[in-house]
């Protein structure tokens, strides 16, 4: 089995892609995939042939609020697109396709 993983950040409170975020993936504390997001919010590979089981996904977004946002996910067998959508005072995630 192997997965693989990419994101995108929006920033909803100023209506665009949010460039220049540093995303980490982590798995237990060890770092096995970082990056930072392009002008299109975009990271098209964060990651790729990884191991099934639980990571740790963290966003350090524009926001005066948050400095940190941090998902933990769980990853099988295929390819998964984690978006974050961030406002200065909010934010929400989903799996995308």
């Amino acid at each position: 089995m192997s997965a693989s993983l990419s994101t995108h950040v929006l920033d909803t409170g100023r209506g665009e892609p949010a460039g220049g975020v540093r995303v980490e993936l982590l798995r237990g504390d060890e770092h096995v995939g970082t990056g930072e997001t392009d002008d299109d919010g975009r990271i098209p590979e964060l990651a790729a042939g990884l191991d099934a089981g639980e990571y740790r996904l963290v966003f350090h977004p524009p926001s005066p609020f948050f400095r940190r946002v941090e998902l933990a996910i769980v990853l099988d067998d295929g390819h998964y697109h984690v978006p974050l959508l961030v406002s200065p005072y909010g934010c929400a995630s989903y799996r995308g396709s």
